[in-house]
């Protein structure tokens, strides 16, 4: 153990200074070869220091300091330790050298008549009718005060006005003392309570320090806290066993470190919080990142977006047209001709491609789509879960969930990534983006690895709300009409009895609503294909009440509704699956939707 003894030192002195930069420097200089740490703070106003070192040093630095015009009656604080508290030395400008905002304050001009310890010991050991105003912090007043003193009830000395301004206005005509740890706040409140009317406002000269150091512990409860490492100092100015909690800053005493909820770093007394706590807090946070990921809307303004198209071994050697075309056969040979002619397919490199260039498997390019303003999409993403591995999302609508189409930056992706960067989650599945409900996320790719598989295998559990239009016979029905892989030239895709992949759904009745011809099923799709079921209750003869694009009529053209529009009534309402790390069944669901409802 070190024998060093330390010499500590607070003070401060109200007057004017000029040439602050210069000054700084200097005080540098000097502390750095007095091999002082601490901290400096100068002002327009004046100086604020706590620093630490030897004695010789210390005392070398105040008498450099008293040299600077102004500054000539600086009259310290001092206390001692055996271990350096602070970890380095700072000199820094401020515009006030203890933060107050109120104008016309100038504690170098005026201040309130100060008082000096004996005689605050004095009145209080005669008993006489005065009130003690703790000006400090709540955090400072819970380490200690004076027996039956008044405190703030502020969390900073800005608040400090607005706490005078609650007081009761009796008080304006009573005795009042403030105080605080060295006396600086008590400089500018004394003056902002006369302008607020009080009569009688004394400030106790040096603070608490100066009381501990001239009488001791007389009327006081506790410790005294102090900013540097000591944390906390008794009225023989002796550092105590007092600390800090790192987590909310709280200082704690020795019963506070004893208390099983005093868990270092993470939580003591005053800030724990349970797991569940925990969860809802970070919920609550991360539900506030979605929100502003979503306002406004990433595509709101104008900005060129470039979609990529990757070239499939099928269509190597093709020219650029051909490929296309075949890409997209819903959008017309003439309108792919046009873009090519505009420029707007480019390479990688972002340099244009003629409609014969000849593609290569593997190859990429860029389909540009200049200075595009995306249409309204409903951003109300909810958050009802989150682990390490996985985000669970109730998903509006309408809300593309990935880029395509009229959306690049106005999708469920886009605020999601932005909302949780640098982490990129990965939703596991798909949704349409007229479909509510509930969307499983993965936060890491190698959580992903684990969560996807199961959709893809169909080991996942998932049960559908949907309204439709008609009165299905049976209570209990299913549908197992195979549907295209391909989407037709509208986007759609068909039930295709000679060609189509495989496809099972199972349906339940909930509700009839006879007046208004309408159905309210549970879906149970057994298969993941895209559109399930929508296809599959097109084809029994019951659409999706809101369905525009698979009607009884035929194939309608809309795939994304308009913000405002009458919903599709199709919501993923819960999922059954096993958690990626512990292997165990869990299950959602989300928040039944207002079509829904009885």
């Amino acid at each position: 153990m070190s024998t060093t003894l330390y010499t500590n030192v607070s003070t401060y002195l109200f007057a004017p200074l000029s040439d602050l930069k210069s000054l700084r420097e200097r005080l540098m200089e000097r502390t750095a070869a007095l091999g002082l740490k601490g901290t400096i703070l100068l002002s327009p106003e004046g100086i604020n220091l706590f620093i630490a070192g030897t004695r010789e040093a210390v005392d070398a630095l105040l008498e450099f300091i008293r040299t600077v015009p102004g500054l000539e009656e600086l009259k310290p604080k001092y206390s001692e330790s055996n271990h350096q508290p602070f970890n380095r030395m700072l000199v820094r400008l401020k515009k006030e050298i203890i933060a107050f905002g109120v104008a016309g304050i100038d504690p170098a001009r005026r201040t309130a008549p100060k008082i000096a310890p004996q005689t605050l010991k004095q009145w209080l050991d005669e008993g006489r009718p005065v009130t003690l105003l703790d000006t400090r912090n709540d955090y400072e007043v819970k380490l200690g005060t004076f027996r039956h003193a008044l405190p703030a009830g502020i969390t900073h000395f800005r608040d400090f006005p607005n706490a005078v301004r609650q007081l009761p206005a009796s008080l304006k005509d009573q005795p009042v003392v403030m105080f605080c740890t060295g006396g600086i706040r008590c400089e500018k409140a004394g003056p902002f309570m006369e302008m607020e009317g009080f009569k009688h406002i004394y400030q106790l000269d040096g603070g608490i320090l100066k009381y501990f150091e001239e009488c001791g512990g007389a009327h006081y409860d506790g410790e005294c806290f102090v900013f540097d490492q000591r944390v906390g100092v008794d009225p023989a100015l002796r550092e105590t066993s007092a600390r800090v909690c790192h987590n909310c800053l709280a200082p704690l005493t020795e019963d506070d470190q004893k208390h099983p909820q005093y868990q270092p770093p993470h939580s003591c007394p005053y800030c724990y919080q349970s797991i569940e706590q925990q969860r809802a807090v970070r919920l609550q946070r991360r539900q506030e990142a979605l929100r502003l990921a979503g306002t406004p809307l990433p595509g709101a303004h104008p900005r060129d977006n470039f979609r990529p198209l990757n070239v499939p071994a099928v269509h190597d050697g093709k020219p650029l047209l051909e490929f296309l075309c075949a890409l997209f056969p819903h959008i017309p040979r003439e309108q792919w001709q046009a873009t090519c002619d505009e420029g707007h397919i480019m390479s990688i490199e972002r340099k244009p491609l003629s409609a014969d260039h000849r593609v290569r498997a593997g190859e990429r390019c860029l389909h540009l789509k200049p200075g595009q303003v995306e249409p309204d999409v409903n951003a109300a993403i909810e958050l009802l879960y989150e682990d390490e591995a996985l985000v669970i999302l109730n998903k509006p609508a309408p809300l593309p969930m990935h880029p395509g189409g009229r959306f690049f930056r106005n999708t469920l992706q886009e605020i999601l990534h932005a909302a949780y960067a640098p982490l990129k989650p990965r939703p596991a599945h798909r949704l349409d983006a007229n479909t509510t409900g509930l969307v499983v996320c993965a936060r890491t790719h190698q959580m992903a690895g684990k969560v996807q598989p199961q959709f893809a295998k169909g080991l996942v559990k998932k049960t559908y709300l949907v309204k439709v239009n008609g009165h299905p016979p049976l209570e209990h029905f299913s549908c197992d009409a195979p549907i295209t892989n391909e989407p037709t030239k509208t986007g759609c895709r068909l039930v295709d009895w000679d060609n189509g992949q495989s496809a099972l759904t199972e349906f339940s009745i909930i509700s009839r609503d006879v007046g208004a011809g309408t159905t309210l099923l549970e879906a149970h799709p057994l298969t993941g294909r895209t559109n399930q079921i929508r296809i599959h209750l097109r084809h029994l003869g019951f659409p999706v009440c809101g369905e525009r694009s698979y009607l009884a009529d035929g194939i309608g053209q809309v795939q994304t509704l308009a913000l405002g529009e009458p919903p599709l009534c199709l919501h993923a309402w819960r999922v059954e699956f096993n958690h990626p790390m512990t292997g165990k069944v869990v299950a959602f669901e989300a928040p039944v939707p207002v079509w829904a409802r009885p």
